[in-house]
């Protein structure tokens, strides 16, 4: 039973059928509710999209509320949805059941604070050193505070530095150990004015060690090699039985049988994913 809040003419409060009326962020919506048939694979899609989306913000919190809390405010929606929204849409690549996050797509804040220019990453002894340029105008304050963003795919224990320097500063050391050095490390980097009222884009900087192969492409490379090693043994065998007829074929059942499996491996091989390199 629904609840008419502030009299007949006010919103309502509750379930109405399979309607049900609730405020969010101050605002009357409502939602369909039901039972729910066997998805498709467009709705299949869709979870997955989600499902990643909310794994790589999982560790993101009080980035993403610093990084799109701007962009919420005097909206109905909150930070978080909005990162969900763009990221969801914006960030991933691949087909279900294969999704997966387009780190170079990633956006972390949205804000009219101007880029900053040099911006650089590299590995040093104990941690990663980030720089950028120091200098400050108007619009890019000496005190404004630098945000970091860590990811790290492998593990998913992912780090957040939300005032790591200042921007005067123009560098930052983030220790990370020697296992977490070797790992896949996609960075991002964001700036955001003292008083909180300006925040810039964040910007990727670059991936370092590589990409971790997904569940896929480990089952693609596994395949391959198991058939590549098939390949390997019927074609020892294959030219070692024309090498003792002087270059001629053998005009037996047995060899006539090799053969077939030689070139149907053959065909596979070049057309099978998962080939090194």
């Amino acid at each position: 039973m629904a609840i008419a809040v502030n009299g007949p003419h006010g919103h309502f409060k509750g379930k109405v059928g399979n309607l049900v009326y609730y405020m969010l962020n101050g605002q009357p919506v409502v939602r369909l509710i039901g039972h729910k048939g066997k998805p498709s694979l467009l709705q299949l899609a869709n979870y997955q999209k989600m499902s990643v989306t909310m794994k790589l913000l999982s560790n993101m919190t009080g980035f993403i509320k610093l990084g799109f809390g701007l962009q919420a405010k005097g909206t109905v929606h909150n930070a978080h949805n909005l990162a969900t929204s763009y990221l969801k849409k914006h960030a991933l690549k691949g087909e279900y059941p294969n999704i997966s996050v387009d780190y170079t797509k990633v956006k972390l804040s949205e804000g009219s604070m101007p880029a900053t220019r040099d911006l650089k990453i590299v590995k040093v002894a104990g941690g990663l050193e980030i720089s950028w340029d120091p200098t400050h105008s108007y619009e890019l304050q000496h005190n404004d505070s630098v945000m970091v963003m860590l990811c790290f795919p492998e593990t998913g224990r992912d780090r957040e530095y939300l005032n790591i320097a200042r921007r005067s500063e123009g560098k930052c050391f983030l220790p990370l150990l020697e296992e977490q050095l070797s790992q896949q490390i996609e960075p991002y980097i964001a700036f955001i004015s003292a008083d909180g009222e300006s925040v810039s884009n964040s910007v990727y900087l670059g991936n370092l060690n590589g990409e971790v192969k997904t569940e896929k492409e480990k089952t693609d490379e596994k395949k391959y090699q198991q058939v590549k090693e098939r390949f390997d043994q019927v074609a020892t065998s294959y030219r070692s039985q024309i090498k003792d007829e002087y270059g001629m074929k053998p005009r037996t059942k047995a060899f006539r049988v090799l053969e077939k499996e030689y070139l149907a491996l053959k065909e596979k091989l070049e057309h099978l994913p998962g080939k090194p390199g």
